[in-house]
């Protein structure tokens, strides 16, 4: 019994070898397999995972005049999501790269000295072509780093003091700024120009989404401190702005 018992475990030893060689030749992860078989549909991603974005429209159906004319504040989405592109085009809106100016590359929002102290972050929760989680926008590439996974939307909107807006809509845009690299050239003078450059960025949102056909509204209202843990910001950050984005429900 103990020799037919051996002899049996060789086969299955030999078998399970065959197996995995020929699905490593095939491309497939026997593990992966399993685990897919046992309830995990695809592998864990790594934080720090850089997406690739596409291209931004340069030309749009909406005149300037008449975008300006529609903007309005809206509180209130349809349970539909955002697409890649919407996503990508908000984001270069709000501060994307442009020409290059007298003192490098210029963003979308003017700055005073060029010192540009705004991050933006993108709080996904339905964002067709992108997995859930909060995206650190990389304005120079064009591209997000994904800092978080999971939809963190209940997250941001406790943050916001339980704004309904903010927990509704498919995707938020966090405005942070970094003082220090206007500090270091204005002083105290930069707690006046920083403002100033998260507004012309909220401005530029707003008028991007009539383009779009979508809506938005800016949020000033939050937690400092729950909001940054949300992000998990350094002591050298802030928060300035939450800006939901979806389809208007009316």
């Amino acid at each position: 019994m103990k020799a037919l018992n051996l002899i049996l475990f060789f086969v299955l030893a030999i078998l399970i070898g065959a197996l995995w060689m020929t699905t490593d030749r095939m491309g497939i992860n026997p593990v992966r397999v399993w685990l897919a078989g046992a309830g995990e549909d695809s592998p864990p991603e790594e934080p720090g995972e850089e997406v690739s974005l596409p291209p931004p429209a340069r030309r749009g159906d909406l005149s300037v005049e008449e975008a300006i004319y529609r903007r309005r504040s809206i509180r209130s989405f349809l349970d539909e999501p955002l697409s890649l592109q919407e996503a990508s085009q908000l984001l270069w809106a709000a501060g994307g790269k442009t020409i290059d100016g007298l003192t490098g590359p210029t963003r979308s929002y003017p700055s005073a000295g060029g010192a540009h102290p705004l991050e933006i972050y993108l709080v996904a929760g339905r964002v067709e072509g992108l997995l859930p989680g909060i995206y650190r926008y990389s304005w120079r590439e064009h591209s997000l780093v994904r800092l978080k996974r999971g939809d963190r939307r209940a997250d941001l909107r406790q943050a916001a003091f339980g704004q309904s807006m903010v927990g509704q809509a498919p995707a938020s845009l966090v405005f942070t700024a970094v003082p220090e690299r206007t500090t270091r050239r204005y002083g105290e003078r930069a707690l006046r120009y920083i403002p100033m450059d998260v507004g012309g960025a909220g401005q530029n949102v707003h008028l991007q989404a009539e383009a779009l056909g979508l809506g938005t509204v800016i949020v000033g209202a939050f937690n400092d401190e729950a909001l940054k843990s949300v992000l998990s910001l350094g002591a050298a950050e802030a928060p300035y702005y939450v800006m939901p984005l979806g389809r208007p429900s009316r």
